[in-house]
C-alpha cells in the first residue's frame, strides 16, 4: 500500500515489523505508461496525451477508474464486430470508461445509450464523451434488474455469468458480447451466433434474435 509518513508510524504502531520503502517520485502516473494507442479499422483509439493519425476516427480515453483503455482484446474484439454493423440505435451495457458506447457515435450509431451499476463509471463515461464531442444518454442501473432500453444493436464486454443473466433482459435485434476466454462457450437465450472472434486468448461473438 502507498501512505505519507504518519500513516507509516500508524501502521509501525500495529504492526512493528512492517517493511517500508521510498517510492520514485511520479508513482501516481505510472500506470499512463501501460496506456498506448490502437488501431482498429479506421478507429484510433488513445489517451489525451497521444496524437490519432491524420484520417484515422479518433476515440479518445481517458480511464480514470473506470474499465476500458481500448488496448484489452476483448474491446478492440467488440469493435472490430461493431464496425461491420449496420448502423443504428445502440445499447452498451456495463459501459465501464465509455469506450465501446463512444466509439459507436463516432461511427455514426445513434442514439447511443450507455449503462452501468457504477457511478464511477457513469462519470468516467459522460466526462470521456464530452471529450470526444459526442451525445450519449448515460444510465446509472443495474442491467440484470429490469428490462433494457430498446436498441437496435446492444454491445457487453462484461464477464460470462452476468452475460447469461442478461439475456432476458435484452430488447435487441443482435448483440455483441465479450469478456469471456476463447475456451468459453456462451449460449445466449433467445439468441443464435453468427461470428466469433478471437485474439489472445479472449473471444467475442456476435448474436441474432432468433
Amino acid at each position: 500500500m502507498y501512505s505519507d509518513a504518519d500513516g507509516e508510524a500508524l501502521l509501525r504502531a500495529a504492526f512493528p515489523d512492517v517493511a517500508a520503502n521510498d517510492v520514485e517520485p511520479g508513482w501516481e502516473d505510472r500506470w499512463r505508461d501501460f496506456h498506448h494507442p490502437v488501431r482498429i479499422g479506421e478507429l484510433w483509439v488513445g489517451p489525451p496525451w497521444e496524437t490519432p493519425p491524420v484520417g484515422a476516427v479518433p476515440v479518445v480515453i481517458d480511464p480514470g477508474r473506470a474499465f476500458g483503455t481500448g488496448a484489452h482484446a476483448t474491446t478492440r474484439l467488440c469493435l472490430e464486430l461493431l464496425l461491420a454493423e449496420r448502423r443504428g440505435s445502440v445499447l452498451d451495457v456495463g459501459c465501464g470508461s465509455g469506450v465501446l458506447a463512444i466509439a459507436a457515435a463516432k461511427l455514426g450509431f445513434a442514439p447511443v445509450t450507455a449503462l452501468d451499476d457504477d457511478p464511477v463509471a457513469v462519470e468516467v463515461a459522460a466526462r470521456n464523451a464530452d471529450v470526444n464531442g459526442v451525445r450519449i444518454e448515460l444510465v446509472l442501473s443495474d442491467a440484470t434488474a429490469s428490462r433494457l432500453p430498446a436498441a437496435d444493436l446492444a454491445v457487453a464486454n462484461i464477464a460470462l455469468a452476468p452475460l447469461r443473466e442478461l439475456a432476458g433482459h435484452l430488447d435487441c435485434a443482435r448483440a455483441v458480447t465479450s469478456g469471456y476466454l476463447e475456451s468459453d462457450e456462451l449460449a445466449l437465450p433467445g439468441f443464435r451466433r453468427l461470428r466469433r472472434l478471437a485474439a489472445e486468448g479472449w473471444a467475442a461473438d456476435l448474436h441474432e434474435r432468433k
